[in-house]
């Protein structure tokens, strides 16, 4: 039985749902129960990740310390995990602090094209004995060879794993069959898959990266994340384990844990909304959903035309600024 990894960032990507606004209480209660399920990695931050609360992307209701030290002194079994941006997060003022707190993953992360800026997060966590995975986000947008260069830049930096993020929920099965075979086929360390669920296909994809030879998936309680949300965690436990698959994770207690995330962490059970699909097919970062929505209503403007806008400019997270560029744009030209 072929063993899969998984790793669970509801309290990290499900944070972009609540706007950031996971409290003490949630994480508790979500770390008892996720590590009760046997969950091998449990992610938890602002949505963005580590030092990533701000004005630009959003203010969580807590500080990375407290969000750190709180899930450590819950997860007894399950290895504590941060998402880890650069530009966002620096050595000195957050990963060195997230050390002393007892983080035990660091998920490296970068625009897709863009991997060199991982090298000295991924050095400094590599010789601090961390585990580190590289994170190549919004993967749709590089075709399998350039994946395959920026993927190779990272485990020479000294990454242990590679996960593709479909960050925009852009992809088909078949999209994820070509890059994830590419990958394994070019690293000599294993490949993950995250999957978004803005076209329907997060169980699909995940299924799909598998059978390419993919090791680790991310999948989040309920599918609580950004957007129409992520691969649902307990969906993909019990698929995986009816295809005799090894996940180490119990059914009955995940499936509890999907119901605590129902009732206590999320507003609204995330669901395919006619502007998640417009988001996934347009190829926008799953976490400009709020924001576009909230602007495109302030503005009167259909919101569909303000994401086919930002796909076009290729916009990624971090660059949340230009929607409000992009609204008064078409308002403008409706007016003209």
């Amino acid at each position: 039985m072929k063993k899969i990894l998984i790793s669970d960032p509801t309290l990290r990507d499900g944070n972009h749902a609540v706007s950031h606004q996971l409290s003490i209480d949630n994480i508790v209660n979500y770390c008892q129960i996720a590590d009760a399920a046997g969950v091998p990695i449990v992610e938890v931050g602002h949505g963005n990740g580590l030092g990533a609360s701000s004005l630009q992307v959003g203010l969580a209701a807590i500080d990375d310390k407290s969000m750190l030290t709180t899930a450590r002194a819950h997860l007894k079994t399950s290895k504590l995990a941060v998402h880890v941006i650069p530009g966002f997060a620096t050595i000195e003022k957050d990963i060195k602090p997230a050390i002393e707190f007892g983080v035990d993953v660091f998920r490296i992360a970068s625009h897709c094209s863009e991997a060199d800026v991982t090298e000295r997060h991924i050095d400094y966590c590599r010789n601090q004995g961390k585990t580190v995975f590289g994170v190549l986000m919004m993967s749709h947008m590089a075709d399998r060879h350039l994946l395959a260069e920026e993927a190779t830049k990272m485990q020479t930096y000294g990454a242990e794993a590679i996960v593709l993020m479909d960050s925009a929920g852009n992809y088909l099965p078949c999209d994820v069959t070509e890059k994830v075979s590419h990958l394994v086929e070019s690293l000599s360390i294993p490949v993950g898959f995250h999957a978004h669920n803005n076209l329907g296909m997060a169980i699909a994809n995940s299924i799909a990266a598998v059978e390419s030879g993919a090791l680790i998936l991310d999948g989040c309680a309920r599918g609580f994340g950004a957007g129409a949300g992520n691969a649902q965690l307990e969906v993909l436990i019990a698929v995986l384990h009816r295809m005799k698959y090894q996940t180490g994770v119990d059914l009955y207690k995940i499936l509890d844990a999907g119901n605590l995330a129902e009732v206590e962490l999320m507003k609204v059970i995330p669901s395919i909304s006619s502007t998640s699909i417009v988001s996934g097919l347009s190829g926008v970062f799953s976490g400009f959903l709020k924001p576009v929505v909230r602007i495109a209503k302030e503005f009167d403007v259909d919101p569909r035309d303000v994401f086919f806008e930002l796909g076009k400019r290729k916009v990624v997270a971090g660059q949340e600024d230009i929607i409000i560029e992009v609204v008064k744009q078409i308002k403008g030209k409706r007016h003209d």
